[in-house]
């Protein structure tokens, strides 16, 4: 029984409705499989026009002025600024004499890389990324340091985009070379072992509108220092099917190019391997068939080992010996177990396997033929990450991080299997006030659910208490325990942090992700509306007490369940979502996701699917929907800006109550990587803020 299906819609009755700006709407119709399917918003999708520049800046005001009438908002800002106003480093990797690693005094927009030599080494600047930029919109996407650590290959994202520009810079005098190369996307720098040259990824330059055309034909390049890119030689592509992405790594021992092959978004790939001691040597389809994840850990020679979920959805390692690649010469060394092989490296000649237990870290030791060594112990339930290194190496270094720990840095000593602290944050709260748990819950069709519960020591389970439900539940992507300030400061305030792994995530395997995926999309709304209930009957919270947010795939999640169960939460935030679920494969790299969701234009079923859930097309005028806030950015190129502006325009124009319906639309930002500090605060002050007027919640003062 559905112990809330009494509760009504939610409605500040009391409060009158705002005023919209005005958004023209279109007689603009598809059909799709003889359904007949409106789009009066269609004009939007020109996000370059006056007209939608016009309905923007409207918004934006208003929902500013919205928010400035929340007395507490600068008073959130100062408490948030404290909390994130500490230092924060990642585990360095050492390159041959050299360790590199970034680092962030407090509230840098951006961290900046450093080098020393020796762990005990004078530190130095490589790279500061708040120096591209006044306003801190410039990033540092990726880095890649040649194996001697004197040359570091950097790619840079203006305000978001995942377009980047790569740069070549001399470790030692801190200068760039003149080699320059464009038009890269969804790539890293593979160096051969001299550092003359490195592989990349991209596509061919756009003909127009880069931000919204869409993206085919990946390629793989080679860039020989010294010369023009328009000398860059292609390596490998796939002709023969368009939505193929393909990657390219540089074994350690400097011998093999590992060239993947994916379809979209799916985490099954081929692998093809070409020798690099032969320059006319052919490139050798090695996994010629994407029936599974392949994914090389490292290789001893000829011998290759591969963490694959083939015939094994939560993963298990074998070994590949090129000289005899066929299937029946392949060996199991590392079983699959019931919890989910997440990641493996070859450390000191040892495997060090991190697994997921229930979405939480668990790392175990083991010998080259598989057998179990020991298992780590760790601080505390988390998550735990890293392992990096050679396979010669001694050392390696993690991080482990929880809901009240930030990055905390360990160095592990291989021989003596001893971990030791190297860097630890100094805190401005008490992390002894809170205390995390992970309950399991059961969706609508019976499904076991695990979610964790933070919040400070000594709640009161009387329902009156402001909580935050956040998830993604898609992509193969699993949610862990994860340090984030704002988490922090919004237990200050007296508030419940819930985070459930629903199906379509990474936390249990593929068998977990398939279940969420294409015509079961469903499951992962029914998850998330169980582990609302679950807060509400447990009375953690109430429904009008009960916020929820998620972003991207989140963003599609939270705005689906709010049009399904109006009734059950008392504010929504919807960060850069996938609202247009009939067009996603329209706009950039959207095609890509037809391996999630299903392909709404090509397959009859997957369209009728989609369209039940489809945000944009299952509002109802008249109903009385949660207050919404929904969030963009105007440069974002994964998950195109039209989605969260006609989902905007449709809802308001929808709204039967007198809750608000707002978006904010950040400038010069993307989908989220690369964002400077500054524009975080801004955004997470702006939606608290929305928070606490619609929950009643309270403040860092209180």
């Amino acid at each position: 029984m559905n112990m809330i299906s009494a509760v009504a819609p939610l409605s500040s009755e009391t409060t009158p409705a705002l005023t919209y700006p005005t958004a023209r709407r279109v007689e603009h119709t598809d059909d799709y499989f003889g359904t007949t399917v409106s789009d009066p918003y269609r004009w939007m999708e020109d996000v370059d026009s006056a007209e939608l520049k016009t309905w923007v800046d409207a918004e934006n005001e208003l929902t500013q002025s919205y928010l400035a009438e929340v007395s507490s908002r600068e008073t959130m800002q100062k408490r948030l600024m404290e909390l994130i106003n500490f230092e924060r480093y990642t585990a360095p990797a050492r390159r041959g004499t050299r360790y590199f690693y970034s680092h962030n005094s407090g509230l840098q927009n951006q961290n900046v890389i450093y080098w020393q030599e020796g762990l005990d080494g004078d530190p130095k600047v490589l790279l500061d990324p708040n120096t591209f930029s006044a306003d801190g919109t410039v990033a540092i996407s990726g880095l890649s340091i040649t194996d001697d650590g004197s040359l570091a290959a950097y790619s840079i994202a203006d305000a978001g985009s995942d377009w980047v520009k790569w740069h070549v810079r001399d470790v030692a005098s801190g200068k760039d070379l003149p080699d320059v190369v464009e038009w890269s996307k969804f790539s890293g720098a593979a160096w051969l072992k001299d550092g003359s040259g490195f592989f990349y990824q991209g596509y061919d330059a756009p003909e127009s509108e880069a931000l919204k055309a869409a993206n085919y034909f990946h390629k793989v390049f080679f860039h020989k220092l010294g010369t023009p890119q328009s000398e860059d030689k292609l390596i490998f592509d796939r002709p023969d099917d368009k939505e193929l992405n393909v990657g390219a790594n540089v074994t350690d021992d400097g011998r093999y190019l590992v060239l993947y092959q994916s379809k979209g978004t799916s985490p099954n790939n081929e692998i093809a391997v070409k020798d690099l001691q032969e320059s006319e040597s052919p490139i050798v389809r090695l996994i010629p068939t994407a029936d599974a994840t392949y994914s090389p850990i490292n290789n001893h020679g000829s011998l290759f080992w591969f963490l694959t979920t083939l015939d094994a959805p939560s993963g298990k390692v074998i070994s590949i010996d090129l000289n005899h690649p066929e299937r029946e010469h392949w060996k199991t060394l590392i079983p699959e177990s019931k919890n989910k092989l997440s990641d493996i490296s070859i450390i000191d000649n040892t495997f060090i396997a991190s697994y997921l237990a229930d979405a939480q870290s668990l790392i175990e030791l083991r010998s080259l033929d598989g057998q179990l060594i020991e298992r780590l112990k760790l601080p505390a339930i988390g998550t735990a990450y890293g392992f990096g290194g050679l396979r010669e190496d001694t050392e390696t270094f993690y991080q482990f991080t929880n809901f009240t720990t930030p990055g905390t840095i360990y160095r592990l000593n291989m021989k003596t299997r001893q971990s030791t602290l190297f860097r630890q944050p100094k805190l401005l709260f008490d992390p002894a006030l809170y205390e995390t748990t992970q309950i399991f819950y059961n969706s609508k069709d019976g499904t076991r659910v695990p979610m964790f519960v933070s919040h400070k020591k000594g709640l009161v389970l009387d329902g009156s208490a402001p909580a935050l439900l956040y998830a993604y539940g898609g992509f193969n992507v699993p949610l862990l325990p994860e340090f984030s300030s704002a988490h922090v400061m919004w237990m200050e305030m007296g508030g419940i942090y819930a985070q459930p792994s629903l199906r379509g995530g990474g936390e249990y395997g593929e068998a977990w992700h398939e279940a969420g995926t294409r015509v079961k999309k469903q499951n992962v709304f029914d998850d998330f509306i169980a582990a609302a209930e679950w807060l509400i009957a447990n009375k953690y919270t109430s429904a009008k007490k009960l916020a929820i947010s998620g972003g991207s795939n989140g963003g599609l999640l939270v705005a689906a369940c709010e049009l399904q169960r109006p009734d059950l939460f008392g504010a929504v935030v919807a960060q850069v979502g996938v609202m247009d679920m009939l067009r996603f494969d329209k706009f950039t790299i959207g095609w890509a996701w037809k391996e999630e969701y299903g392909s709404p234009s090509e397959n009859a079923e997957e369209f009728s699917a989609i369209y039940k859930y489809s945000p944009l097309h299952n509002i109802h005028a008249g109903s009385a929907y949660p207050p919404t806030l929904i969030t963009t950015g105007d440069h974002d190129d994964r998950v195109y800006p039209a989605h969260s502006f006609k989902y905007t325009a449709a809802l308001q124009a929808a709204q039967g109550g007198t809750n608000p319906i707002l978006i904010r639309v950040e400038t010069r930002a993307g989908h989220g990587a690369g964002m400077p500090l500054s524009k975080r605060i801004e955004a997470t002050v702006d939606q608290y803020a929305f928070l606490v007027k619609e929950l009643k919640a309270g403040t860092p003062q209180d």
